[in-house]
């Protein structure tokens, strides 16, 4: 599972064994360290819920999670459809964009990371 942050979004993208496993076993995680102290860590979790109406963002000291809609998580991951977008009310902090997004294969096909990536929609295409 990819994270990128920029500004007040975030994206997720996740290669097929990994929506596999979120529709299966309801969740993915990952952890990144970012030195050698104990607490030098971020874990970044994507969920889905039943019966959740939005997506949702949940912060507990160096833990996010994304929460989705199970309806909406199955609809995307049984579909040609790309990516859930959101936009999460902050309060007082704007919002935040959350945008997770099938990995598509890059488009000339040399990347390493292409392994488990869903078909490129756009590969074939003529400029």
């Amino acid at each position: 599972m990819k994270l990128r942050i920029k500004g007040n979004s975030v994206r997720l993208r996740l290669l097929r064994s990994e929506v596999n496993t979120l529709i299966e076993t309801g969740r993915l995680e990952e952890k990144i360290h970012f030195g050698s102290a104990e607490d030098a860590f971020l874990i970044y979790r994507l969920e889905h819920e039943a019966g959740l109406a939005n997506v949702e963002v949940r912060h507990e000291q160096s833990e996010v999670t994304i929460i989705l809609p199970t309806q909406q998580t199955v609809a995307w991951a049984e579909t040609n459809q790309i990516g859930i977008y959101s936009a999460v009310d902050l309060g007082g902090h704007g919002t935040l964009d959350v945008i997770v997004e099938k990995d598509f294969a890059c488009l000339d096909l040399s990347d390493a990371d292409n392994h488990d990536t869903f078909p490129n929609p756009q590969i074939g295409a003529v400029c």
